[in-house]
């Protein structure tokens, strides 16, 4: 039998290398110069590629329970068994976010590459599919230098975001052509755009915090864990958490922060009234000194309406109590997301009613396959959305070899 897998990244090979294991005649057709790319830029470098806190309460799109039957199926413990068994040695923190013991990602991607060799799939790069159409006994698959046939083809083209690293709308047009609909993109685990009034002033500073979007009087998603603030906004993996649900809001969103997220408020304000006691005669501008970080200390202190030039000792304490509330909740208004060329995921897809969630095969056309991200699913930042890519080009793999 001879398979086709239009793209390599994660779904893609995959796919490619259990079709292979199951006897197959396997190419994988690649429009980068090399497969993986997106794959090495993955949990900053490092390719955090599952959790072991695996549940569907993780993955959003229409129909987030299509995820169910492959994540099932292929679970977490199926993936560190999958990679152990190519060579790969894994560590997990103690999130449930698992890595590779290097801290490289080039080590997921080697380990791939030389089963796929090991295997005899043969890997076309710089080839860019045009068009698929449907045989009698196959399908021809058209490309930018000639054609090719085959017996089944799975689609794992990904998705439109980071296209410098292979973000394309190629899957999604190959299957529209095909007869089958797509729901709206969307970029998400991708930075946010904020007010830069006292922002901008905090490029390059890391908080640990819990984050809350609000939209329309209601909490839409929270968080916590590391932010960065950026000239333009926020990043750090606890904004990429909550970036889906400020992408997808159609009301106009505020980000709240708590900066000291193991204090509530009252136990903040007697901190800060021990420090008065402590520093009565140096000024404002160090009085936050060794709770927060320099830049961020006077950035919430300037928020809260304060300068720098004041004594400590002539804060009152309803001072006192607006510079916790700030500290507290430091707020700003929410403008928008970075675009899909900065976010890590599209949300949003080809829509999951066209297509078996018990094998990913097309309910419109039968021998036609579909896995990851090109599909309407997206994962949770936490390695959620590589546990998807696995499991469902190896659920794909597995059906499409059956006769």
């Amino acid at each position: 039998m001879k398979i086709i897998v239009i793209g390599g990244g994660a779904s893609g090979m995959a796919a490619a290398l259990t079709a292979a294991r199951k006897g197959a005649q396997v190419c994988i057709l690649e429009k980068q110069p090399r497969v993986g790319r997106k794959l090495l830029a993955t949990g900053n470098g490092r390719c955090n590629l599952t959790n072991t806190n695996l549940s569907i309460e993780h993955y959003h799109g229409q129909d987030a329970d299509f995820a169910k039957a492959a994540l099932t199926r292929f679970d977490t413990e199926k993936t560190l068994e999958f990679f152990n068994n190519l060579g790969l040695i894994t560590t997990c923190e103690n999130s449930g976010r698992v890595y590779p013991l290097s801290d490289q990602a080039g080590s997921v991607l080697d380990v791939l590459r030389l089963a796929l060799d090991e295997k005899g799939v043969e890997v076309r790069t710089e080839c860019e599919v045009t068009a698929i159409k449907k045989e009698k006994n196959g399908f021809a698959v058209m490309l930018n230098d000639g054609m090719m046939k085959a017996d089944k083809v799975i689609v794992c083209c990904g998705g439109m975001a980071c296209g410098k690293l292979g973000g394309t709308q190629s899957g999604y047009e190959l299957l529209k052509s095909m007869g089958h609909t797509m729901t709206k993109l969307y970029p998400v685990l991708v930075q946010v755009k904020t007010d830069t009034t006292f922002i901008r002033a905090l490029k390059g500073v890391r908080a640990d915090a819990r984050v809350v979007v609000e939209a329309g009087g209601k909490v839409i998603a929270e968080s916590q864990g590391e932010v960065q603030f950026t000239e333009t906004g926020v990043s750090g993996p606890a904004v990429f958490e909550v970036s889906r649900a400020i992408s997808t809001s159609k009301q106009q969103a505020v980000i709240r922060f708590d900066l000291l997220r193991d204090l509530d408020l009252q136990q903040t304000i007697q901190l800060l009234k021990k420090r008065r006691n402590l520093m009565p005669n140096q000024t404002t501008e160090n009085f936050l000194t060794g709770i927060l970080h320099n830049r961020l200390g006077r950035t919430v202190l300037r928020y809260a309406g304060y300068g720098f030039t004041d004594y400590i000792k002539d804060l009152k304490n309803t001072d006192i109590e607006l510079i916790a509330a700030a500290i507290k909740n430091f707020e700003t208004k929410v403008s928008g997301v970075a675009g899909f060329e900065n976010a890590q995921v599209t949300a949003g897809g080809i829509s999951t009613a066209d297509f078996n969630p018990e094998t990913m095969e097309s309910r419109l056309v039968k021998g036609l396959y579909a896995a990851g991200e090109v599909l309407d699913i997206d994962g949770d930042c936490g390695g959620y959305n590589l546990q998807w890519a696995w499991a469902s080009g190896i659920t794909a793999a597995e059906n499409a070899c059956k006769l």
